[in-house]
C-alpha cells in the first residue's frame, strides 16, 4: 500500500505532521499481527522509518526510536 499526501504546508509544518503521523500509525499498526515498514518523507530532507514484525514488542517507544535520515 502506498499513500501520497500533497499539501501547501511549509517544510517545518510537514516535519511536525510527519512526526505525529509516525507515532499515531505505529500505535495503531503495532497492535496488528502483520509485518510492515513505514516510511515518511517530509520537508526538504526529512525521512522517518519504522518497521515491525510479528512477535516484536508493541511499544510506542519504538516510534521515538524510528530512523530519521537525510533524504
Amino acid at each position: 500500500m502506498n499513500i501520497r499526501f500533497v499539501s501547501s504546508l511549509t517544510a517545518d509544518d510537514e516535519v511536525r505532521l510527519a512526526e505525529g503521523l509516525l507515532v499515531a500509525l505505529v500505535t495503531l499498526l503495532d497492535k496488528c499481527t502483520i509485518a510492515y515498514t513505514l516510511k515518511i518523507e517530509a520537508g526538504e530532507s526529512y525521512v522517518a522509518q519504522h518497521h515491525h514484525a510479528p512477535g516484536e514488542p508493541s511499544m510506542i517507544a519504538s516510534a521515538a526510536q524510528a530512523t530519521v535520515e537525510p533524504a
